[in-house]
Protein backbone atom coordinates (compact mmCIF):
# COMPACT_ATOMS: atom_id res chain seq x y z
CA UNK A 1 0.00 0.00 0.00
CA UNK A 2 0.95 3.57 -0.89
CA UNK A 3 2.17 5.92 1.75
CA UNK A 4 0.71 8.42 0.90
CA UNK A 5 -2.51 9.28 -1.57
CA UNK A 6 -2.99 11.81 -4.21
CA UNK A 7 -5.73 13.78 -5.22
CA UNK A 8 -6.03 16.27 -8.80
CA UNK A 9 -7.86 19.22 -8.50
CA UNK A 10 -8.65 21.70 -11.13
CA UNK A 11 -7.66 20.80 -14.55
CA UNK A 12 -7.36 24.17 -16.15
CA UNK A 13 -4.07 23.11 -17.46
CA UNK A 14 -3.02 19.56 -19.58
CA UNK A 15 -0.15 19.11 -17.58
CA UNK A 16 -2.05 17.46 -14.73
CA UNK A 17 -2.04 14.28 -16.56
CA UNK A 18 1.62 14.57 -16.94
CA UNK A 19 1.72 14.65 -13.24
CA UNK A 20 -0.98 12.24 -12.24
CA UNK A 21 0.99 9.65 -14.70
CA UNK A 22 4.49 10.73 -12.28
CA UNK A 23 1.81 9.76 -9.48
CA UNK A 24 0.62 6.49 -10.92
CA UNK A 25 4.34 5.24 -11.78
CA UNK A 26 5.71 6.48 -8.07
CA UNK A 27 5.33 2.98 -5.03
CA UNK A 28 4.66 5.73 -2.40
CA UNK A 29 1.50 7.43 -3.97
CA UNK A 30 -1.73 6.45 -5.18
CA UNK A 31 -4.01 8.42 -6.35
CA UNK A 32 -7.20 8.39 -5.04
CA UNK A 33 -9.69 11.01 -6.78
CA UNK A 34 -9.50 13.82 -9.20
CA UNK A 35 -11.27 17.19 -9.00
CA UNK A 36 -12.83 19.84 -11.33
CA UNK A 37 -15.27 22.41 -11.22
CA UNK A 38 -15.40 24.19 -14.57
CA UNK A 39 -15.00 21.09 -17.38
CA UNK A 40 -15.85 23.79 -20.39
CA UNK A 41 -12.84 25.86 -19.29
CA UNK A 42 -10.46 22.23 -18.51
CA UNK A 43 -7.94 21.89 -21.19
CA UNK A 44 -8.27 18.08 -19.81
CA UNK A 45 -11.47 16.17 -19.20
CA UNK A 46 -12.88 14.32 -16.17
CA UNK A 47 -13.55 11.40 -17.53
CA UNK A 48 -10.48 10.46 -20.02
CA UNK A 49 -8.52 10.99 -17.26
CA UNK A 50 -10.47 8.31 -14.70
CA UNK A 51 -10.77 5.75 -17.87
CA UNK A 52 -6.46 6.34 -18.08
CA UNK A 53 -5.79 5.75 -14.32
CA UNK A 54 -8.78 3.43 -13.91
CA UNK A 55 -10.59 5.22 -11.48
CA UNK A 56 -13.92 4.69 -9.93
CA UNK A 57 -17.30 7.18 -10.33
CA UNK A 58 -17.18 7.92 -6.84
CA UNK A 59 -13.28 8.83 -6.88
CA UNK A 60 -14.67 11.77 -9.66
CA UNK A 61 -15.64 14.86 -8.44
CA UNK A 62 -16.74 18.29 -9.18
CA UNK A 63 -16.68 20.12 -6.26
CA UNK A 64 -13.39 20.30 -4.41
CA UNK A 65 -14.91 20.58 -0.84
CA UNK A 66 -16.69 17.20 -1.20
CA UNK A 67 -13.11 16.27 -2.64
CA UNK A 68 -11.03 16.76 -0.19
CA UNK A 69 -13.62 15.87 2.72
CA UNK A 70 -14.48 12.17 1.16
CA UNK A 71 -11.16 11.07 -0.12
CA UNK A 72 -9.18 13.53 2.73
CA UNK A 73 -6.03 12.97 0.22
CA UNK A 74 -2.54 13.64 1.89
CA UNK A 75 -1.41 15.49 -1.30
CA UNK A 76 -3.25 17.59 -3.38
CA UNK A 77 -1.49 18.58 -7.43
CA UNK A 78 -3.38 21.59 -8.81
CA UNK A 79 -3.28 22.91 -12.26
CA UNK A 80 -5.73 26.29 -12.03
CA UNK A 81 -4.43 28.93 -14.46
CA UNK A 82 -2.71 31.22 -13.06
CA UNK A 83 -5.09 34.08 -12.10
CA UNK A 84 -6.19 31.49 -9.74
CA UNK A 85 -3.22 29.83 -8.32
CA UNK A 86 -3.11 32.15 -4.94
CA UNK A 87 -7.23 31.41 -4.54
CA UNK A 88 -6.74 27.83 -5.00
CA UNK A 89 -3.69 27.19 -2.71
CA UNK A 90 -5.71 28.69 -0.23
CA UNK A 91 -8.77 26.54 -0.43
CA UNK A 92 -6.85 23.37 0.08
CA UNK A 93 -4.05 24.27 2.19
CA UNK A 94 -7.10 24.99 5.08
CA UNK A 95 -7.54 20.81 4.89
CA UNK A 96 -3.62 20.28 6.09
CA UNK A 97 -2.84 18.57 2.99
CA UNK A 98 0.17 18.55 0.79
CA UNK A 99 0.53 20.30 -2.52
CA UNK A 100 2.00 20.74 -5.79
CA UNK A 101 1.08 23.38 -7.67
CA UNK A 102 1.94 23.31 -10.99
CA UNK A 103 3.85 26.24 -12.50
CA UNK A 104 3.88 28.23 -9.64
CA UNK A 105 3.06 31.99 -10.98
CA UNK A 106 1.73 34.52 -8.59
CA UNK A 107 0.39 37.73 -10.51
CA UNK A 108 1.02 40.28 -7.85
CA UNK A 109 3.66 41.34 -5.65
CA UNK A 110 1.87 39.50 -2.42
CA UNK A 111 0.91 37.14 -4.27
CA UNK A 112 3.15 34.42 -2.98
CA UNK A 113 3.18 35.46 0.34
CA UNK A 114 -0.33 34.45 1.23
CA UNK A 115 -0.01 30.77 -0.57
CA UNK A 116 3.11 30.82 1.57
CA UNK A 117 1.29 31.65 4.49
CA UNK A 118 -1.85 29.51 3.91
CA UNK A 119 0.69 26.37 3.58
CA UNK A 120 1.86 27.66 6.82
CA UNK A 121 -1.03 27.64 8.38
CA UNK A 122 -2.49 24.47 6.85
CA UNK A 123 0.93 22.78 7.88
CA UNK A 124 1.31 20.98 4.59
CA UNK A 125 4.22 21.09 2.80
CA UNK A 126 4.45 23.48 0.11
CA UNK A 127 5.93 22.26 -3.62
CA UNK A 128 6.07 25.17 -6.44
CA UNK A 129 6.86 22.96 -9.63
CA UNK A 130 8.62 24.20 -13.02
CA UNK A 131 9.12 21.27 -15.51
CA UNK A 132 12.41 22.95 -17.05
CA UNK A 133 13.80 22.08 -13.62
CA UNK A 134 13.53 18.61 -15.06
CA UNK A 135 15.26 18.93 -18.23
CA UNK A 136 18.70 17.23 -18.04
CA UNK A 137 20.22 20.17 -20.15
CA UNK A 138 19.81 22.55 -17.56
CA UNK A 139 20.63 20.77 -14.72
CA UNK A 140 24.03 19.91 -16.22
CA UNK A 141 24.17 23.57 -16.84
CA UNK A 142 23.51 24.29 -13.30
CA UNK A 143 26.36 21.98 -12.21
CA UNK A 144 29.05 23.34 -14.17
CA UNK A 145 28.23 26.72 -13.14
CA UNK A 146 28.43 25.80 -9.92
CA UNK A 147 31.96 24.19 -10.74
CA UNK A 148 33.06 27.51 -11.85
CA UNK A 149 33.51 26.35 -15.47
CA UNK A 150 32.28 29.71 -16.98
CA UNK A 151 33.34 31.74 -13.87
CA UNK A 152 30.56 34.39 -12.54
CA UNK A 153 27.21 34.76 -14.62
CA UNK A 154 26.62 37.80 -15.86
CA UNK A 155 24.44 37.39 -18.40
CA UNK A 156 21.15 35.00 -19.31
CA UNK A 157 19.53 34.83 -22.10
CA UNK A 158 16.24 32.62 -22.76
CA UNK A 159 13.79 31.90 -25.26
CA UNK A 160 11.11 29.66 -25.42
CA UNK A 161 7.32 28.74 -26.56
CA UNK A 162 5.32 26.80 -28.98
CA UNK A 163 4.05 26.79 -32.13
CA UNK A 164 0.16 25.59 -31.28
CA UNK A 165 -0.79 28.09 -28.19
CA UNK A 166 -2.33 30.07 -31.03
CA UNK A 167 -4.14 27.83 -32.76
CA UNK A 168 -5.48 25.55 -30.25
CA UNK A 169 -8.95 24.62 -27.67
CA UNK A 170 -8.42 21.54 -25.99
CA UNK A 171 -5.52 18.52 -25.57
CA UNK A 172 -5.34 15.28 -26.49
CA UNK A 173 -3.18 12.01 -27.09
CA UNK A 174 -2.91 10.21 -29.72
CA UNK A 175 -2.69 5.91 -28.84
CA UNK A 176 1.00 6.50 -28.99
CA UNK A 177 1.11 9.00 -26.13
CA UNK A 178 1.98 11.75 -28.19
CA UNK A 179 0.83 15.59 -26.98
CA UNK A 180 -2.15 17.20 -29.85
CA UNK A 181 -3.69 19.95 -29.81
CA UNK A 182 -7.20 20.04 -31.25
CA UNK A 183 -10.13 22.46 -32.66
CA UNK A 184 -10.23 25.00 -34.72
CA UNK A 185 -7.72 27.94 -35.60
CA UNK A 186 -8.34 30.12 -32.56
CA UNK A 187 -8.99 33.13 -34.40
CA UNK A 188 -11.89 31.58 -35.78
CA UNK A 189 -13.05 29.39 -32.83
CA UNK A 190 -12.91 32.22 -30.22
CA UNK A 191 -10.93 32.34 -27.06
CA UNK A 192 -12.24 29.48 -25.16
CA UNK A 193 -9.09 28.28 -22.81
CA UNK A 194 -7.97 30.32 -20.12
CA UNK A 195 -4.72 31.05 -22.15
CA UNK A 196 -6.57 33.46 -24.49
CA UNK A 197 -8.26 35.33 -21.36
CA UNK A 198 -6.85 38.42 -20.06
CA UNK A 199 -8.48 37.64 -16.39
CA UNK A 200 -7.56 34.43 -15.70
CA UNK A 201 -4.26 35.24 -16.34
CA UNK A 202 -3.31 34.45 -20.20
CA UNK A 203 -0.56 35.37 -22.38
CA UNK A 204 2.73 34.25 -23.94
CA UNK A 205 4.41 36.61 -21.24
CA UNK A 206 2.70 34.45 -18.10
CA UNK A 207 2.26 31.26 -19.92
CA UNK A 208 6.35 31.02 -20.41
CA UNK A 209 8.40 33.91 -18.38
CA UNK A 210 8.30 32.07 -15.63
CA UNK A 211 10.32 29.42 -16.49
CA UNK A 212 13.09 31.69 -17.69
CA UNK A 213 13.36 33.45 -14.63
CA UNK A 214 12.39 30.93 -12.24
CA UNK A 215 15.91 28.83 -13.50
CA UNK A 216 17.74 32.50 -14.67
CA UNK A 217 17.46 33.02 -10.81
CA UNK A 218 18.94 29.70 -10.00
CA UNK A 219 21.93 29.72 -12.50
CA UNK A 220 22.61 33.05 -11.17
CA UNK A 221 22.50 31.74 -7.40
CA UNK A 222 19.52 34.16 -6.32
CA UNK A 223 20.90 37.04 -7.42
CA UNK A 224 17.86 39.24 -8.97
CA UNK A 225 17.83 42.63 -11.43
CA UNK A 226 17.13 45.69 -9.99
CA UNK A 227 14.49 46.93 -12.95
CA UNK A 228 12.87 45.22 -15.97
CA UNK A 229 11.14 46.69 -19.32
CA UNK A 230 8.78 44.76 -20.85
CA UNK A 231 7.54 45.10 -24.71
CA UNK A 232 4.69 42.53 -25.93
CA UNK A 233 2.72 42.31 -29.02
CA UNK A 234 -1.24 41.12 -28.83
CA UNK A 235 -2.78 40.55 -32.12
CA UNK A 236 -6.30 41.75 -32.95
CA UNK A 237 -7.86 38.50 -32.64
CA UNK A 238 -6.67 38.35 -29.11
CA UNK A 239 -7.37 39.87 -25.69
CA UNK A 240 -3.67 38.66 -24.47
CA UNK A 241 0.23 39.20 -25.75
CA UNK A 242 1.41 36.15 -27.86
CA UNK A 243 4.98 37.34 -27.58
CA UNK A 244 7.04 39.59 -25.41
CA UNK A 245 10.47 40.28 -24.77
CA UNK A 246 12.12 41.20 -21.09
CA UNK A 247 15.21 42.95 -20.56
CA UNK A 248 16.19 43.10 -17.02
CA UNK A 249 19.12 45.25 -15.81
CA UNK A 250 21.65 43.46 -12.70
CA UNK A 251 23.80 46.09 -10.95
CA UNK A 252 26.56 46.05 -12.31
CA UNK A 253 26.77 42.88 -14.52
CA UNK A 254 24.53 44.74 -17.97
CA UNK A 255 21.70 42.98 -19.04
CA UNK A 256 19.87 39.91 -19.11
CA UNK A 257 16.85 39.15 -22.03
CA UNK A 258 13.84 36.84 -21.91
CA UNK A 259 11.83 35.98 -24.65
CA UNK A 260 8.05 34.07 -24.59
CA UNK A 261 6.79 33.21 -28.08
CA UNK A 262 3.49 31.81 -28.89
CA UNK A 263 3.83 30.79 -32.83
CA UNK A 264 7.66 29.42 -32.85
CA UNK A 265 7.76 27.49 -36.65
CA UNK A 266 7.40 24.19 -34.67
CA UNK A 267 7.30 22.79 -31.29
CA UNK A 268 10.30 22.31 -29.12
CA UNK A 269 9.36 18.71 -27.68
CA UNK A 270 9.02 17.59 -31.23
CA UNK A 271 10.94 19.63 -33.60
CA UNK A 272 13.44 22.86 -32.15
CA UNK A 273 12.50 26.04 -33.72
CA UNK A 274 14.57 28.56 -34.41
CA UNK A 275 15.81 30.23 -32.54
CA UNK A 276 16.02 27.06 -30.23
CA UNK A 277 14.27 27.23 -27.00
CA UNK A 278 16.08 27.51 -23.75
CA UNK A 279 19.02 29.12 -22.67
CA UNK A 280 22.69 30.67 -23.40
CA UNK A 281 24.33 31.27 -19.97
CA UNK A 282 27.11 33.73 -20.19
CA UNK A 283 29.94 34.16 -17.66
CA UNK A 284 33.53 36.02 -16.67
CA UNK A 285 35.53 32.82 -18.23
CA UNK A 286 33.10 31.39 -20.58
CA UNK A 287 29.36 30.66 -22.14
CA UNK A 288 26.98 27.48 -22.00
CA UNK A 289 24.16 26.91 -24.54
CA UNK A 290 21.47 24.98 -23.03
CA UNK A 291 18.56 23.65 -25.09
CA UNK A 292 15.66 22.06 -24.26
CA UNK A 293 14.79 18.59 -25.02
CA UNK A 294 18.36 18.08 -26.43
CA UNK A 295 21.56 15.59 -25.30
CA UNK A 296 23.77 17.94 -25.08
CA UNK A 297 25.34 21.23 -23.59
CA UNK A 298 27.43 23.63 -25.59
CA UNK A 299 30.44 24.72 -23.44
CA UNK A 300 33.10 27.43 -24.34
CA UNK A 301 35.72 28.08 -22.01
CA UNK A 302 38.93 29.80 -21.70
CA UNK A 303 41.15 26.68 -22.75
CA UNK A 304 38.74 25.35 -25.13
CA UNK A 305 37.78 29.07 -26.98
CA UNK A 306 36.49 27.33 -29.86
CA UNK A 307 33.59 24.88 -27.47
CA UNK A 308 33.33 21.47 -26.81
CA UNK A 309 29.93 19.56 -26.31
CA UNK A 310 28.77 17.68 -23.21
CA UNK A 311 26.55 15.32 -22.58
CA UNK A 312 24.02 15.77 -20.41
CA UNK A 313 23.73 14.23 -16.93
CA UNK A 314 21.26 11.52 -16.01
CA UNK A 315 18.72 12.91 -13.02
CA UNK A 316 18.73 10.44 -10.33
CA UNK A 317 16.33 9.84 -6.80
CA UNK A 318 14.95 12.06 -4.97
CA UNK A 319 15.45 14.05 -8.04
CA UNK A 320 14.11 12.66 -11.31
CA UNK A 321 10.60 14.59 -10.88
CA UNK A 322 8.61 16.66 -8.52
CA UNK A 323 6.24 13.64 -6.96
CA UNK A 324 9.65 11.82 -6.07
CA UNK A 325 10.98 14.55 -4.98
CA UNK A 326 8.15 15.55 -2.36
CA UNK A 327 7.90 12.40 -1.13
CA UNK A 328 11.94 12.57 -0.73
CA UNK A 329 10.76 15.87 1.98
CA UNK A 330 7.83 13.94 3.51
CA UNK A 331 9.54 11.15 4.45
CA UNK A 332 12.39 13.25 5.87
CA UNK A 333 10.65 15.64 7.70
CA UNK A 334 12.26 18.55 5.21
CA UNK A 335 11.15 21.42 3.66
CA UNK A 336 12.28 21.66 -0.54
CA UNK A 337 15.89 22.79 -0.91
CA UNK A 338 16.02 22.22 -4.57
CA UNK A 339 15.80 25.62 -5.47
CA UNK A 340 13.48 25.52 -8.48
CA UNK A 341 10.62 23.98 -6.35
CA UNK A 342 11.45 26.15 -2.90
CA UNK A 343 8.37 28.64 -2.50
CA UNK A 344 10.94 30.72 -0.85
CA UNK A 345 13.07 30.93 -4.11
CA UNK A 346 9.72 31.33 -6.97
CA UNK A 347 8.42 34.04 -4.39
CA UNK A 348 11.89 35.62 -5.50
CA UNK A 349 12.06 34.99 -9.13
CA UNK A 350 8.60 35.72 -9.21
CA UNK A 351 9.03 39.00 -8.80
CA UNK A 352 10.65 39.56 -12.04
CA UNK A 353 6.89 38.80 -13.60
CA UNK A 354 5.06 40.54 -11.80
CA UNK A 355 7.34 43.55 -12.79
CA UNK A 356 7.57 42.50 -16.18
CA UNK A 357 3.67 42.58 -16.37
CA UNK A 358 3.65 45.64 -14.81
CA UNK A 359 6.33 47.40 -17.24
CA UNK A 360 3.93 45.72 -20.56
CA UNK A 361 1.17 47.57 -18.87
CA UNK A 362 2.85 51.10 -17.79
CA UNK A 363 5.23 51.18 -20.97
CA UNK A 364 8.10 52.03 -19.07
CA UNK A 365 10.89 50.39 -17.05
CA UNK A 366 9.96 49.49 -13.82
CA UNK A 367 11.95 48.68 -10.78
CA UNK A 368 12.20 45.32 -9.45
CA UNK A 369 8.79 45.46 -6.34
CA UNK A 370 7.94 48.71 -7.35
Amino acid sequence: MANYTVAGINFAHFHMGDILGLVADNPDTELVAICDEDQEAATLGLEDTAEEFGLDDDQVYTDHVACLEEADPDVVVLCPSPADHVEWVENVAEYGVHVVLEKGTALTEDGYDRMIDAMEAGGGTFVTNWPLAWYRSHRTTKRLVDEGTIGDVVEVHYYDGNEGSGRFTKVEYTDAGEMHFAGEDMEEAGAETWWHQEAAGGGSLVDYLGYGTNLATWFRDGELPVEVSTETFTPEWSEVDTQSVTVAKYEGKGLSKFETRWGTFTDPWITQPQPKCGFVVTGTEGTISSYDYEDTVYVQDEENREGYEVEVDELEPPLENQIQYLVHCLENDMDPEFEPLSPSHCRESNRILVAARESARRDETVQLGE
